[in-house]
């Protein structure tokens, strides 16, 4: 039973914390997935707390998973794994049988599970949970009740302040489909012999005053008695899509300038603000002086936003207003506003409002080495996210150590 609680415990511990911290490097995708269960089970008025409870949640599973795998308040994080599988295993069946949400979001965008795969996860892993839950009041505490809550205290608010690095500087790792380097209209493609969507077409037609539905096989083409009413296309089978297949640009006027701007061999940036009442004016107008200077030194601008007409005309500041669709937006970049660069198509950079560089650094004429050196991750993301892993690792290491000291002296008493 030891071997098998150990096995669990190292099982349950390393994917509470993966889960966790694929959450915390994206904390808007994970209030987005939120707002998405929100809206598929009515509960709109939750909305604004999505962010918050994002937070709590990733925290959570993080915490839980570390105190099971380095056994500081062991007993505790057993019970916190416990009461997170209690919730989601039965949510996860829900999901799975009904299908409001196509992807639960459990890994982030790191790993993409359906609802069914989703809940066969959980269904193995609450094995290993149940094992350690049994196992429970066998386990030692590793130092003073005083010492162990500081550390699990220590590291909870270490975590949270990554999480907070990386919404304010974007993604440490970047899961999402419109990553620097990706070639925009190459990733729109569906490769040759991939499947396409299948519809199921059926017509209604109208004789006698009643109605009766058809195949594209029997309908009554040419029976002059029946009367045309509607057609309806249901999906029946997903066909294979694309990793960018919403990627679309409309100004204000109606133009779809898509094509033009992805085919563009200069130097293209687009101020991307998901909606514009909710960015704060000190950042977009810092945009707004930003793309005035690109402009001037032959770098194309461009604004997209999915704010509605009235909101895009109490903008009107010479620059060029943009139409796109607002999930895409928030999926392009996790920031309001955010920049991304293009050259040729492919993103060759990519900001929040925080890390965008100044005006003075785009230049028409950058090499690629410019702008490599302008897009490198935020120095305090990346110092920071070290030295969290470096106490983390002693933390588990050291306690690595103690257990196995431990096991040695019980061994010659």
């Amino acid at each position: 039973m030891k071997i098998i609680r150990t096995i669990s415990r190292i099982i349950v511990g390393l994917v509470f914390m993966f889960s966790g911290t694929v959450k915390a490097v994206d904390p808007l995708g994970s209030a987005y997935k939120f707002s998405d269960y929100f809206r598929a089970f009515h509960l709109e008025f939750l909305e604004p707390f999505t962010l918050f409870l994002a937070i709590v949640l990733f925290t959570a599973e993080f915490i839980s998973g570390f105190s099971v795998l380095s056994g500081y308040r062991q007993k505790t994080g057993i019970w916190g794994v416990m009461i997170l599988m209690c919730i989601f295993t039965p949510l996860t069946l829900i999901l799975a049988v009904t299908n409001p949400v196509s992807d639960c979001g459990c890994f982030g965008d790191a790993v993409h599970l359906t609802n069914w795969q989703t809940f066969g996860k959980n269904l193995l892993l609450l094995v290993f949970v149940l094992a350690l839950f049994t196992g429970r009041n066998r386990l030692a505490h590793k130092g003073t009740l005083l010492k162990e809550w500081i550390t699990i205290s220590v590291v909870v608010i270490l975590f949270v302040v990554f999480s907070l690095l990386n919404l304010r500087y974007l993604q440490l790792f970047d899961f999402l489909p419109y990553r620097t380097g990706i070639n925009i209209p190459e990733n729109m493609v569906i490769p040759e012999g991939k499947p396409t969507d299948e519809y199921l077409t059926t017509f209604i037609y109208e004789k006698d005053g009643v109605q009766k539905e058809f195949s594209i096989e029997n309908y009554p083409s040419d029976d002059s008695s029946w009367k045309f009413i509607d057609q309806k296309s249901v999906l029946i089978k997903k066909g294979y899509q694309p990793a960018i297949h919403d990627f679309s640009i409309t100004t204000t006027d109606g133009k779809k300038i898509t094509d033009s701007v992805l085919a563009n061999p200069g130097y293209t940036l687009l101020m991307i603000s998901s909606k514009l009442g909710k960015a704060n004016k000190a950042y977009l107008d810092k945009g707004f002086e930003l793309g005035a200077a690109c402009l001037a030194k032959g770098i194309s601008f461009y604004i997209l936003t999915a704010s509605g007409s009235d909101e895009i005309s109490s903008y009107q500041n010479g620059l060029t207003m943009c139409i796109a669709d607002e999930t895409t937006l928030k999926t392009i970049v996790r920031s309001n506003p955010g920049y991304l660069l293009l050259k040729d198509g492919t993103i060759a950079g990519k900001w929040s409002w925080a890390s965008v560089p100044s005006g003075e650094q785009f230049t028409g004429d950058m090499s690629v080495r410019q702008v490599e050196k302008m897009n490198n991750k935020s120095m305090v993301l990346v110092v920071y996210s070290v030295t969290l892993s470096v106490i983390l690792l002693v933390l588990l290491i050291s306690t690595f150590f103690a257990e196995v000291k431990r096991e040695t002296e019980n061994r010659y008493l």
